[in-house]
């Protein structure tokens, strides 16, 4: 088995990082602030856009993987560095460079997004996320690194801080039979993705060669709006399903005003008043993949056994 560097320990780091160690992997987790190393994965204290440092941590390796999770108000200033010096750490180790991404970069979608749809961000963020694939991409070509890339919907599961989740913020209002107030239409369907499906995904990506020079979609279950998600959710907390209603945009671009996170949001208004969906069949035809099945996921999330009625 090979050592596989983990840039960043948030819940996709940490997800995969404890999948590759139970696969028999040699793992390694870098951030900021470090941690506590077990006898299955190593922490270390770096910084992500020091390249010298992270080369360092990155010698031997055989993939490393980013993880990163700037805040999402501070992407134009922390994304460039981070993504240069994982550049040139992967330049240097010859390290398969795994990004997770997410679907910020295809802007509007006319439909179901799969990993050959325009690049078409309009938006701040989506624009940065295109230009790190973009400079990743013709650095492959290039001949000066090995890449590939995953990218994902909505995140859902156990593992994803409620901060990080539409779904999962929404427990304690559920919980108590409350109205959920959601961003955007309550109705549009969309995609969740299960964050161990993300895990299982990018430890695929690292370790087989056919992932390399392209994008891929992480496996995720039949669209569901979120009144639809937050409905299932409720039933398998035992509840009748919560009202929901969308919080109006004028609200939210006020809040804006006091909130650098809610500017951001309403700056990707697209994805919320429409049906923003995935199609991950490459990965699944090509891999094996599978998206773990919905009602396995709302359990999960909800804390109710494993087939619970959903």
């Amino acid at each position: 088995m090979a050592l596989h560097v983990i840039v960043g320990k948030g819940p996709v780091g940490t997800t995969t990082a404890d999948l590759l160690a139970a696969r028999g992997h040699e793992v390694r987790v870098l951030s900021r602030s470090g941690g506590v190393s077990t006898g299955a994965v190593e922490h270390r204290r770096v910084d992500a856009a020091d390249a010298a440092a992270l080369t360092a941590a990155t010698a031997g390796a055989a993939a490393l993987y980013n993880a990163v999770n700037p805040a999402y108000h501070r992407w134009t200033t922390d994304w460039p560095p981070v993504a240069a010096a994982l550049l040139t750490a992967a330049e240097r180790t010859g390290a398969v460079l795994v990004t997770m991404s997410n679907l910020y970069v295809y802007g509007r979608p006319a439909g179901p997004m799969t990993p050959d749809s325009p690049l078409a961000a309009t938006d701040t963020k989506g624009r940065v996320r295109v230009a790190m694939w973009r400079d990743a991409l013709a650095a492959h070509e290039a001949g000066r690194i090995r890449m590939t890339e995953a990218r994902a919907g909505d995140f859902v599961g156990p593992q994803v801080p409620a901060a990080q989740s539409h779904l999962v913020r929404q427990l304690p209002a559920l919980r108590r039979g409350r109205r959920a107030w959601v961003v955007g239409d309550p109705d549009a369907p969309r995609s969740w993705t299960h964050l161990p499906d993300v895990a299982a995904t990018l430890a695929v990506l690292g370790t087989d060669e056919r992932a390399l020079g392209r994008a891929w979609h992480v496996p995720s279950g039949a669209p569901r709006s979120q009144r639809q998600a937050l409905g299932d959710l409720s039933r398998a907390l035992g509840r009748a399903p919560a009202p929901v209603s969308g919080l109006p945009w004028p609200v939210l671009t006020a809040m804006g005003w006091f909130s650098p996170m809610m500017r951001e949001v309403v700056d990707v208004r697209h994805q919320f008043d429409q049906e923003y969906v995935l199609d991950a069949s490459a990965t699944e035809r090509t891999f094996g993949l599978a998206a773990t099945p919905w009602d396995e996921v709302v359990a999960a999330t909800a804390g109710a056994p494993v087939g619970a009625r959903v």
